[in-house]
C-alpha cells in the first residue's frame, strides 16, 4: 500500500509537533521516519494509526482519505516501544488476540497465528508466558500479534530501543527479513542513524516537526540537502569549519588559514559560510591545499584517527596507519570530491 502525507499539521495548544509534512511513500518498502528525539516522529505514526487526530492537512493510503477515519477501519499493525503484550496470556493467545477481537473463528485464528509464529521464529515458544521470554522474544510476539492481521501498513515504535545491542542488531537484520518475506508497507520510527541507514528502503529525516530530505539512504549521507542533514548522519561526526567567502576563497573564521573554492566564486564576500568534511574525505596529498600539524593520533586497526590542526582549527581524518604519523607531524592534506560540503553559515542551505 502506497501512504501519502499531504501538509500533516499537528499542533497541541499552541505547539506545533509537526509542521506542514509532506511525503509519500511507496508500496511495499520498509521506510524509517529518523530524528532526534522530540521532532514528531512517533506524533506523525500516531496520526497515521488514528490515535491522535489530525490538526491540518490529509492521509491517503492509496487513494483514500483516511484522515479522519477510525484506527479500527485503517488495517494498521502497531508495534510498541514495550511490547505491551498481555501477560497472563500465551504466546499464542497473545498473537491470536487480535483475530479474536475480529471474530475470525477458531481454526483458522490458530492456523495463521501458527503461520505467523513460524515467520518470526517463535514457534517453540507457543506456550509460554511474555514473563518467560527474553526481550528478543517478546519483539518477535509483539511483531506476530501485529503481522496476524494481514496489515496494510505495519508501524514500528522505536520497537528496538529497550534491547542490548547485540540484539538490537540482530533484531533489525530480523525486522528486515520479515519485512522483505511479508512485503508490507512498514514505517519504521528512530533517533538512531546507524539503525536507519542498515534496515531502510528510504529514510525521511526529521528536525522540530518539519521535514529535511525524503531520500535513499546513502543519498541522505552523500548528498545532505542541508546542514543539518549533513550534521545528523555519520560516525564519527562530520568536520564543520566556520569561515566566509572572499574572492573565491574560504577564510577561517579569524582569517588563521584559507582554501580556494571553486565553488565559492559565485558566492558574495563576506557571506558566511561552514566547509563540511567527513573524515573519510580528507587525504594525504604532497600537493594537497590544506597545510596542517597532526595534534593526535588513535589507532583503529588498518586505519588511525588523526586529529588535525588547519589554522585555528582542528578537524578529524582516517588516515591509513602504514602512514606512521605522530604528534608534531606536519602534513600537506587534499580534499575528496565525495563528502566535501559548503553550507550557508547562517541559513544551513547547501552551497555545493
Amino acid at each position: 500500500m502506497r501512504v501519502k502525507l499531504d501538509h500533516l499539521t499537528k499542533k497541541f495548544g499552541d505547539f506545533t509537533a509537526v509542521s506542514e509534512f509532506s511525503a509519500e511513500l511507496e508500496h511495499g518498502e520498509l521506510i524509517s521516519l529518523l530524528g532526534p528525539s522530540g521532532c514528531g516522529k512517533s506524533t506523525i505514526l500516531n496520526m497515521l494509526a488514528g490515535i491522535l487526530p489530525v490538526t491540518g492537512g490529509k492521509i491517503y493510503f492509496d487513494d483514500d482519505d483516511v484522515t479522519q477515519m477510525p484506527p479500527e477501519r485503517r488495517g494498521i499493525g502497531l508495534v510498541f516501544q514495550n511490547y505491551a503484550l498481555y501477560p497472563h496470556m500465551t504466546v499464542l493467545q497473545n498473537i491470536c488476540f487480535p483475530l479474536e477481537v475480529q471474530k475470525v473463528p477458531k481454526p483458522e485464528r490458530l492456523e495463521r497465528a501458527h503461520e505467523i509464529a513460524k515467520l518470526v521464529h517463535v514457534e517453540s515458544m507457543m506456550d509460554r508466558r511474555p514473563a518467560e521470554l527474553s526481550g528478543g522474544q517478546q519483539q518477535r510476539v509483539a511483531i506476530a500479534r501485529a503481522l496476524v492481521k494481514n496489515p496494510r501498513l505495519l508501524l514500528l515504535d522505536e520497537p528496538l530501543s529497550n534491547l542490548d545491542a547485540r540484539l538490537r542488531l540482530e533484531m533489525r537484520e530480523e525486522i528486515r527479513r520479515i519485512q522483505q518475506r511479508t512485503g508490507v508497507t512498514t514505517i519504521f520510527v528512530t533517533h538512531d542513524q546507524e539503525e536507519a541507514m542498515s534496515i531502510s528502503d528510504r529514510i525521511v529525516l526529521m528536525k522540530a516537526g518539519v521535514l529535511q530530505q525524503n531520500d535513499l539512504p546513502q543519498n541522505l549521507y552523500n548528498e545532505p540537502a542541508n546542514q543539518f542533514v549533513a550534521d545528523f548522519l555519520g560516525n564519527p561526526p562530520i568536520n564543520n569549519l566556520h569561515g566566509y567567502a572572499l574572492d573565491g576563497v574560504f577564510v577561517l573564521e579569524g582569517g588563521s588559514a584559507s582554501l580556494p573554492m571553486e565553488a565559492l566564486k559565485k558566492v558574495k564576500n563576506e557571506t558566511k559560510v561552514t566547509l563540511a568534511i567527513r573524515a573519510e574525505s580528507a587525504e594525504l596529498n604532497p600537493q594537497g591545499p590544506m597545510e596542517c600539524e597532526v595534534s593526535s593520533v588513535y589507532q583503529m586497526g588498518k586505519e588511525e584517527m588523526a586529529y588535525l590542526k588547519f589554522g585555528d582549527a582542528e578537524f578529524r581524518a582516517y588516515i591509513a596507519s602504514d602512514e606512521g604519523l605522530k604528534k608534531g607531524d606536519r602534513v600537506q592534506i587534499g580534499l575528496k570530491s565525495r563528502g566535501v560540503f559548503l553550507f550557508d553559515g547562517e541559513t544551513g542551505a547547501r552551497i555545493a
